[in-house]
């Protein structure tokens, strides 16, 4: 188990209009002055589990031995869904427990998870609308400065668990869908380098042919640059996924697609 070194990193859908990451952060200081915080991201879309999973997947192993993870998109807030701490071999989760966390354990081989129970380690709060305030921040604020891994309560070994559907055959044609959308509009998708090579060696066919909505992609550019304005493209991004792009433009507004959409290749 990693020894915690006081790097503490925010994942949530809260935006930057209102009070609630700023919050976060003056809990986690108060605790812990010698924190040090970094922002993964505060634009998921709002209660959408599987983006935040997928986003902090993509970033996680890029930090150092003993960062924790705050992980905070929340639609269950208030209920009895339990808060979760987990350890790998390299670094701490904190998280609902409603799935967010499934492609961190799914990709782990050391696991150990905890629920979050000791009162000492949470604020008092009149009403349960704001856990990452109260529960979560606190949690790694507690982490971060020493406490002990045992403390925080009880073992779990039935976290929840999203169904990700993985890429499948369908009529001839092999089917994934888009799970995140960037700031930029680009489509990232389920379908990897590997689910690529299997199309290729069923079709025989070395440029696969790409459809969502309504439009059509052949092959593949090797970068954006190697994209033309107002004609969508595809490539094989950084972490591994097929993503669709408009070079300098929006694929999301010019297809009018969302997460969730069907990418399939022909």
């Amino acid at each position: 188990m990693p020894h915690p070194q006081g790097l503490i990193t925010l994942l949530t859908d809260f935006g930057d209009r209102d009070s609630f990451v700023a919050s976060m952060k003056g809990v986690i200081l108060t605790i812990h002055p010698n924190a040090r915080i970094v922002d993964l991201s505060h634009q998921i879309m709002p209660h959408q589990i599987e983006e935040a999973g997928y986003v902090l997947h993509s970033c996680y192993r890029s930090f150092p031995d003993g960062t924790i993870h705050v992980a905070v998109v929340d639609p269950g807030v208030g209920s009895a869904r339990r808060p979760l701490l987990v350890a790998t071999s390299r670094c701490y989760f904190i998280a609902p427990d409603n799935g967010l966390l499934t492609r961190v354990l799914r990709g782990e081989r050391q696991v150990e998870i905890r629920q979050i129970e000791q009162a000492a380690y949470r604020l008092q709060s009149e009403g349960a609308t704001f856990d990452g305030r109260d529960l979560f921040a606190p949690a790694a604020a507690w982490l971060a400065s020493g406490r002990s891994f045992a403390s925080f309560g009880r073992l779990v070994d039935d976290p929840v668990e999203l169904q990700l559907d993985e890429p499948v055959w369908r009529d001839r044609e092999f089917v994934g869908r888009v799970v995140s959308v960037d700031r930029f509009g680009n489509l990232i998708s389920n379908i990897t380098a590997k689910h690529l090579d299997d199309v290729r060696a069923v079709t025989q066919r070395k440029a696969p042919r790409i459809r969502i909505a309504e439009h059509s992609i052949e092959g593949l550019v090797a970068c954006y640059s190697e994209g033309r304005s107002n004609h969508p493209c595809a490539l094989m991004n950084s972490h591994g996924w097929l993503e669709l792009f408009i070079r300098e433009s929006s694929a999301a507004r010019a297809f009018n697609v969302r997460v969730g959409e069907p990418v399939r290749i022909t």
